[in-house]
């Protein structure tokens, strides 16, 4: 019978990579985020968010839906915000 407390233990456990999909997943599925441009670390729980997003509010957003994602402990926010003229307007 110490095998069901012991697997019940082990369930609490999230690992990097179960973290590091349920953060795409919640990130993909905000239709104001929309999670393409993201990219996604996972280091013993703590996610670092990395990429471009097109406004302010998606880069909150993203930080605040990835500090529920159940197993995150710390967040570092790294996106960096698109302004209108950056994307391929020096030729």
């Amino acid at each position: 019978m110490c095998q069901p407390a012991f697997a019940a233990q082990k369930a609490t456990k999230i690992s990097d990579d179960q973290i590091h999909d349920n953060v795409l997943r919640k990130l993909a599925e905000d239709s104001a985020v929309k999670g393409g441009g993201i990219d996604v670390e996972v280091r013993d729980g703590a996610v670092t968010l990395r990429g471009k997003v097109a406004e302010a509010s998606q880069k909150e957003k993203a930080e605040r839906l990835t500090k529920r994602v159940k197993g995150v402990t710390s967040v570092v926010n790294q996106l960096q915000v698109e302004t209108p003229e950056t994307p391929h307007s020096a030729k």
